[in-house]
């Protein structure tokens, strides 16, 4: 991802107004949350996308991109809306770490026009074509381990939007249509994050006639050509055809660039070139295969993922960390820190023993906490994603539809956002009670494991004239949770109570 660099005045007066210039707020969304600024940034020739800002997310403190979409005709838009609404709904649902944030959504009616606003991740850090570039200049070769971490991280990401685990209503998955090194952006920590996700479904939802502006074309774009499977616009291109994207961008990964020979395009004598020069014969077999000209015969993202080249047994440490980071929410804050305090560093946590030499032994002196905190922040940021394993979601992924502080009553444009109804549904329950030394009361804490990852955790204090139904009925009431769960929180809670006086009368507490 570019920014645009606007012209630069010298001297500290130049700085000031071009900061104050920057910093200017052009637009509110209805909530007040997203706050768009003057600077424009290169998102890609999206399809409709008429312009794309920088701006500020009022609530988590974090830069943010701000596009629109622009239509001209009010009949056109009204032709489109059910169709448009549906697409941004699960687009809002796509919760992947290797994906970029599509974060809101709203419709701005005017007398002349209607606009289609949407709220996307900033990716700061820049794209892969430019650190495989910079990395070229400083005369480098690419880091194996480098390149298979990006790969997993990219099928990863693949392998959620072809099978559309995010979401079971979401038929077809989605195809994403424009995978290139510009629209792939990386880290400063290594994470890979894919971009432009909604390209094909802007193509299909957006025609060229019924947005104000004429829609770019990818396939337009010479210099992106060699990044387009043979089959792409086709009607019987599908899944295969991010494939095959995928593959040039392998490729591209592993040699850093393809050369094209002074030619604009990139020619595919090049690719072949480019792919014989590649000395691993398993990665050679690799990147050919996602290469093939006939679609059928491309491996799936989840075939590439148990590739030789890229496949391992996941270390029991890994194992461990995304246990540790899923189930985050039932532990004490700072846990982990705390826990290593108490260690004896001399203390042996592991021996490996053997009968004709001496053994090994591991004590918690080998383990530095720094270097374990910054794995476990790695692991949730998605760098380590686990390959081999289904994805544990059950259920759909609706951040579109969470309870947050950005619905607030006051309205700072003609259009608000409506408000929503709860349907997020409860993939875990724990409750925790604890009697005080008197006996006189007890303390529940109650732990809802929602499928959008935004958790809830409610407490309160247990009097013993309390009775277990009314007290499960009022904390339910207060959970946020959706009919269809209430009664299931409830009778769980309410056996937990009953069972914890029951345990408090057999040990002679008051209770």
């Amino acid at each position: 991802m570019t920014m645009s660099v606007p012209e630069r005045k010298s001297g500290s007066e130049g700085k000031e107004e071009e900061s104050e210039d920057e910093s200017e707020i052009l637009e509110e969304s209805p909530c007040g949350r997203w706050q768009k600024r003057k600077e424009q940034v290169s998102q890609g020739n999206v399809p409709g996308v008429e312009s794309a800002s920088l701006a500020m997310d009022t609530e988590e403190g974090v830069e943010v991109v701000w596009n629109e979409v622009l239509f001209s005709d009010k009949k056109v838009f009204k032709a489109q809306e059910e169709k448009i609404k549906e697409m941004f709904e699960n687009l809002m649902q796509v919760e992947h770490p290797n994906i970029v944030k599509f974060h809101k959504y709203w419709l701005d009616m005017k007398e002349s026009q209607a606009r289609v606003i949407f709220i996307t991740e900033y990716m700061s850090s820049g794209s892969l074509k430019q650190f495989l570039k910079k990395t070229k200049k400083n005369h480098k070769t690419m880091n194996v381990k480098a390149w298979k971490r990006w790969c997993t991280q990219i099928l990863s990401a693949l392998s959620l939007l072809s099978t559309g685990s995010y979401l079971h209503s979401c038929d077809p998955p989605i195809i994403h249509g424009n995978l290139t090194c510009d629209t792939i952006f990386i880290q400063h920590n290594g994470l890979i994050k894919i971009g432009s996700v909604w390209h094909r479904l802007f193509v299909n939802v957006f025609p060229d006639a019924s947005v104000h502006g004429k829609a770019r074309q990818h396939r337009d774009e010479q210099r992106n050509l060699h990044f387009f499977a043979p089959e792409y616009g086709s009607d019987e291109d599908d899944y295969a055809i991010d494939i095959f994207s995928f593959g040039i961008c392998a490729l591209e990964m592993a040699v850093l660039e393809i050369q094209a020979n002074g030619d604009i395009a990139v020619s595919k004598e090049a690719i072949i070139t480019a792919g014989q020069s590649l000395e691993d014969p398993p990665m050679r077999e690799f990147t050919q295969s996602c290469l093939r000209h006939e679609a059928k015969l491309r491996p799936t993202a989840h075939d590439l993922l148990f590739h030789r080249v890229l496949f391992e047994v996941h270390s029991l440490k890994l194992l461990a960390a995304h246990c540790l980071i899923n189930n985050q929410y039932l532990l004490p804050e700072n846990c982990v820190e705390e826990k290593t305090k108490c260690f004896d560093p001399n203390a042996v946590m592991a021996e490996i023993k053997h009968e004709d030499r001496q053994g090994v032994q591991l004590k918690y002196s080998h383990v530095s906490p720094l270097e374990l905190d910054k794995f476990l922040e790695d692991v949730k940021n998605g760098i380590y994603p686990l390959m081999n394993f289904a994805s544990s979601r059950l259920h759909p992924v609706p951040r579109a539809l969470s309870l947050s502080q950005e619905q607030v009553e006051t309205v700072k444009t003609p259009t608000p956002e409506p408000q929503e109804t709860e349907t997020r549904k409860v993939v875990q329950m724990h409750c925790n009670l604890e009697s005080n030394e008197e006996g006189t009361k007890t303390h529940l804490s109650l732990f809802l494991k929602m499928d959008d990852k935004l958790h809830r955790q409610l407490s309160c204090d247990i009097l013993p004239t309390d009775t277990s139904k009314d007290l499960a009925s009022e904390l339910v009431h207060y959970a946020f949770i959706n009919e269809e769960d209430s009664e299931k929180v409830a009778v769980f809670l309410e056996d937990a109570i009953s069972r914890h006086r029951v345990k408090a009368l057999a040990s002679g507490s008051t209770q």
